[in-house]
Order: structure tokens, then sequence, then C-alpha cells
């Protein structure tokens, strides 16, 4: 085959956004075909978070150890804790032919880039700054200075948006959670995607692997 039948898909938002929910979501819809990269943090879980579901929680020093060993496709420090992406699941993944999905922030999705340039980027935008905060606040997790960082980390975070192919603004879930899934079905209908998918057919009907 000319390239996997798989896909990277690179989702990033500001805290609070929405997009763990879009993505469980998109999951939901098709759990056989996608793979969710479970990232390593440094960071405490959250209440109701799970080791090896949620993140794989993890000490400075492990953390530090991945990195050492080249085991992390790519790495950066968010407010003030570390998270990485293992890289062995997601190439295993690819060569299956599944499609990965990276809850990513915009530093990993460059680092990312330079592995897998092909790689799609979807950017989770709020309906506003103010529906933001109310999110963040609504969902009890973090304490108030917490909170005060997120946002101001929001706008820088925001400004990478452009980066990124697609951009999503999360005003309401369901509409949101379609387009996800169009983009995700587009990619999949890509020319190189279907010749990995189908080689056989395209033999058959003798149209070429790849395109001219």
């Amino acid at each position: 085959m000319s390239e996997s039948s798989g896909s990277i898909f690179m989702v990033a938002a500001p805290s609070g956004a929405g997009k763990s929910s879009l993505v469980n979501a998109l999951i939901a819809q098709d759990p056989a075909q996608f793979v969710l990269s479970i990232s390593c943090t440094t960071r405490p879980p959250r209440p109701g978070e799970e080791n090896n579901r949620h993140y794989r929680f993890v000490s400075v020093d492990a953390f530090n150890a991945l990195r050492n060993d080249n085991a992390l496709l790519e790495w950066a420090e968010v407010h003030g804790n570390f998270y990485g992406t293992p890289r062995d699941r997601i190439d295993e993944s690819l060569a299956q032919g599944k499609d990965v999905i990276l809850e990513i922030d915009w530093q990993g999705a460059q680092q990312v880039r330079r592995h897998f340039p092909e790689a799609v980027g979807i950017f989770i935008l709020p309906p506003s700054i103010e529906a933001l905060e109310a999110r963040l606040r609504n969902r009890g997790q973090d304490a108030e200075h917490v909170i005060s960082r997120r946002l101001l980390a929001a706008g820088s975070e925001m400004s990478h948006a452009p980066e990124f192919q697609y951009v999503i603004i999360n005003q309401e879930f369901s509409v949101a959670l379609q387009e996800l899934s169009q983009i995700v079905s587009a990619t999949r209908l890509r020319y190189g995607k279907q010749a990995a998918r189908h080689a056989e057919l395209f033999s058959q009907l003798g149209v070429r692997s790849a395109p001219v």
C-alpha cells in the first residue's frame, strides 16, 4: 500500500472548550475504528479520572525517563505539568488501519507534524470567553487560581488556531460533533486512504494505487 489506511487526528482547544467531550462522543460512534492515544502526565488525577484510561499518570522522574529514551512522540509543559504522547501504540494502530486521535495542545501538534506531516489538525473554539469561563467553573474540577490561570492562557492558546486545518466553534454540542464527524469522513475518503483501504478493488478496476 502506498500509505496507511489509518489517519492521525490532532484535536486541540483551550481548557474548558469541550475537547474531551467531543472526542469521546466521536469515538462512541465508531469504537472499532478509533484509537484514543493515552497521554502521560505528571499532574494529579482529577475527580473521576482513571489511570491508563484518561491519562497515564506518572512521576516527573518517570516522565523524564520516557523523554530521554525517545519514547515520546511529543511532549510539553502546560500549566506547570508535563504531558507527552507515547509513540509505540500510535505506530501499531496506524499499521492496523486504525484512526488515531490525539488530544493535544498546539506545542505538541507542532512536534507531531514533524513526524507525521499528513496529520489532520482540528482546533475547538468556545463561542465566547464568557462561555469558556462558565464551563471551567461549572465542571467543578479546578481551584479558583487554576481557573484564572487557564483563562489567562486561553488567549495565547487560541492564537495558534490558524496552524490547524479545521476550526470548530463548540456553541451547540450536537452541531460541533456533527462537524467533527464530517472532517473524519472526508479524511477517510481521500484518494490515498481509499487506495490503501481498497487496494484489491483498485487493482481489479485498473485504478492507480497512488494519484498521478
